[in-house]
């Protein structure tokens, strides 16, 4: 099938390499052309773990090319994906004044039948406005439909999560529009959701809003373990063999962050307040994930005082996650953020996020080139972001750098007994 993806982000660059490594022709389309010029080079703008290769291999095998014109883009295209981003604006709603004029530029240029797919996350009623922005700006009469067709992508697992997806939700109008997007997905083997547009929509915000209830929640529980003596991570265990639970998402922490989880709780939020309803457990869930980070800087603040000036701390991991450089909304920057204006200095080390922080907080904190280069002479020892190369490090090395004896872990990644036994004071979530 011939395909355009419009916006090359983390759901449209990973989207136009599966779908070209498909066997579909596909045409990567972004206003940015020096980004375009990069990515052509095999410089993703994005750090996600094998997307280089796939996009070069089928660059040189002609399925994948990219172009700073919509109108090339769309011109042979059956089905045509936007991928912009939403994100959260100052009322806690979605920003679409990109798909907004995306779905203005695709009237414009539209020359025949195409299936116009809403990929990036939007609220319910979206997909109807787009069909409508485009008819208004039609320059000659076309058919075309409309469908909404979310990812569920994790950042840092995107690759083999749109490979070996769970299940496929299309949202559409039409039977032919349905056809068409059962073509284009029908060989991975697993479910297709077919629904209406309204519904489409709803499913992605409900799912992300549920697992970041399952976030919220096991922290609650985790507050709960602290004071009354219980180990998180076994209360974790114990609930996620049922498989009415499931494990994933139930890890204690300092609270969930990114691109997607906080704007969209936000989102639908917002969504039950334009339908006059008050969504009671979301503002718990949003509550909850503010005060998950309050609560880890106050375990620093109880064992150093509230001024931490002169104190130095090793921060480890800033991205919002492992396996991704993807800092918006970070916990651990707004961590560090909050240490710094208590006075400490901090110094900090992420395997792929720093570029990204230099660009937004500069030179206020400072950078090492390595896990154990943060830790000479530091106070204590943060641990901010679950990468797996912090998992198993060199306790001697550490021991032999640390000037204090304090390790804070906000992801619970070292054992309590083994930390405490070698004299540390040692403060995880959740755990004794």
């Amino acid at each position: 099938m011939n395909l355009c993806v419009i916006g090359t982000g983390y759901v449209g660059l990973v989207g136009a390499a599966i779908f070209s490594d498909w066997g579909n022709k596909v045409i990567g389309v972004d206003i940015d052309e020096k980004k375009i010029e990069r990515i052509k080079t095999g410089e993703m703008p994005i750090y996600e773990p094998g997307l280089s290769d796939i996009v070069l291999k089928n660059i040189s095998e002609n399925r994948l090319t990219f172009t700073t014109s919509l109108s090339e883009g769309i011109k042979d295209a059956e089905i045509v994906f936007i991928c912009v981003g939403t994100p959260q604006s100052d009322t806690g709603a979605a920003d679409l004044s990109a798909i907004w004029q995306v779905a203005k530029e695709i009237g414009q240029t539209l020359n025949g039948y195409k299936v116009i797919v809403t990929k990036s996350t939007v609220p319910v009623g979206t997909n109807e406005k787009i069909k409508q922005i485009i008819k208004d700006n039609l320059t000659t009469v076309h058919e075309f439909d409309v469908a909404s067709n979310p990812e569920f992508l994790r950042e840092g697992s995107s690759v083999e999560d749109m490979m070996k997806p769970d299940r496929t939700v299309v949202g559409a109008e039409t039977a032919k529009a349905h056809e068409v997007m059962r073509r284009l997905y029908a060989h991975l083997g697993t479910p297709i959701v077919e629904s209406d547009l309204r519904s489409a929509e709803m499913i992605k915000y409900a799912s992300n809003a549920f697992l970041a209830t399952k976030i919220s929640f096991i922290n609650e529980i985790a507050q709960l373990c602290e004071r009354a003596g219980a180990d998180v991570s076994t209360v974790a265990e114990g609930m996620g063999l049922d498989r009415r639970v499931g494990r994933h998402f139930l890890n204690a922490g300092i609270g969930y962050g990114g691109s997607c989880f906080p704007k969209d709780v936000a989102a639908l939020y917002k969504t039950s307040t334009d339908q006059a309803y008050d969504f009671k457990l979301l503002r718990g869930v949003m509550e909850v994930n503010k005060l998950q980070k309050d609560n880890f800087v106050r375990k620093v603040k109880r064992f150093y005082g509230e001024n931490l000036s002169g104190k130095k701390f090793a921060v480890l991991g800033l991205a919002f996650k492992g396996n991704t450089d993807d800092i918006r909304e970070s916990v651990s920057i707004e961590i560090v953020k909050t240490l710094r204006g208590l006075g400490a200095k901090i110094y900090a080390y992420d395997p792929e996020a720093m570029p990204n922080v230099k660009n937004t907080i500069g030179d206020k904190i400072k950078y090492a080139d390595s896990q154990y280069g943060a830790l000479k002479n530091a106070d204590a020892l943060i641990i901010a972001t679950e990468w797996s190369e912090f998992r198993t490090p060199d306790f001697e090395v550490i021991d032999s750098l640390l000037k204090g004896k304090a390790i804070f872990d906000g992801r619970n990644l070292f054992e309590v007994k083994y930390i405490t036994d070698m004299g540390y004071h040692y403060e995880s979530i959740g755990r004794h």
